[in-house]
């Protein structure tokens, strides 16, 4: 087995981390190791310089990679080589002192509040099992910020109608329990009432196809993108956005920040702490449109 190999099963059953995280690092590793291959093939990968790191990431920002991407492929590797120093396969981290380019703040795309209430309390999506789930998708996500993943990997026993809450297991496989609100417990009611009487059971995850097989990330996709395209012009329309319009609206409505982050399943503060750049920038829009000498 490669030292590669060996490292994602480190990442897979150690410090259990989601199947997409380790495709991603699997991906950056191996393309690390196919420029490292091409132009020294003589060179064993842990014994790799950073004058060699330095230049793959000379030639990711040529290709016009984005800065973040750059980024996200050097911490892969800074991590890769962290692991060998603690199966004693190397003495130091050729990554250590390397840093990638600066990159530009970008911050959370969202959908305005008055938008998002127009598509769930004024759209028909139908009274049939696709059209409520479909809805219950939509709301779902924006009501409790959850990620697309833990969406899917949602199961009926983590939902408690009586408590209000339901149970999300995050990254590395981290329960956190978010409440959620008597409508969307009642439109999950319905949901369940309906998914029965059409499947009579048989599946593990709580949202099923029209097959009633368990959801796929392009499905969700699909239906994401389909419904904030009848309500936005925003370019990317994806679940995620539903999560960070989440989080600007509690901003927004003077929610803690750090309840936010509970929520979100962030672990640390300043993951979250984005989001209070968008709240920033809407005061500053009432400023100049308020104040009379702005």
């Amino acid at each position: 087995m490669t030292l590669i190999h060996t490292y994602l099963d480190y990442l897979k059953y150690q410090k259990r981390y989601s199947e997409h995280t380790v495709s991603s690092y699997n991906t950056d590793l191996l393309q690390f190791a196919g420029f490292c291959h091409r132009f020294y093939p003589a060179v064993k990968l842990q014994d790799v310089d950073s004058k060699t790191i330095r230049k793959w990431l000379v030639a990711l920002v040529e290709q016009n990679h984005r800065p973040s991407t750059v980024n996200r492929k050097l911490s892969a590797v800074k991590s890769f080589y962290r692991f060998l120093i603690r199966e004693n396969k190397i003495l130091s981290n050729p990554a250590s002192m390397l840093t990638g380019p600066k990159a530009e703040k970008v911050l959370p795309v969202f959908v305005r509040e008055d938008d998002i209430n127009k598509l769930l309390d004024q759209h028909d999506f139908g009274e049939d099992f696709i059209g409520l789930r479909n809805q219950l998708i939509i709301e779902m996500l924006y009501d409790t910020g959850m990620r697309r993943a833990e969406l899917i990997g949602l199961k009926q026993t983590d939902i408690n109608l009586g408590e209000l809450s339901l149970k999300v297991l995050g990254k590395r496989n981290k329960e956190r329990i978010i409440p959620i609100t008597t409508e969307l417990a009642r439109k999950i009611s319905v949901y369940i009432k309906v998914r029965e009487e059409q499947f009579h059971g048989g599946y593990d995850r709580f949202f099923v196809t029209g097959k009633g097989r368990p959801l796929y990330p392009k499905l969700v996709y699909r239906v994401v993108n389909k419904y904030l395209g009848m309500i936005t012009t925003l370019s990317h329309r994806s679940p995620h956005i539903l999560r960070h319009t989440f989080a600007t609206h509690l901003l927004n409505r003077g929610a803690d920040l750090n309840a936010i982050k509970e929520m979100l399943g962030h672990a640390n503060l300043s993951a979250t702490q984005i989001y209070t750049h968008n709240t920033f920038e809407n005061l500053k829009k009432v400023y100049r449109k308020a104040h009379p000498r702005a």
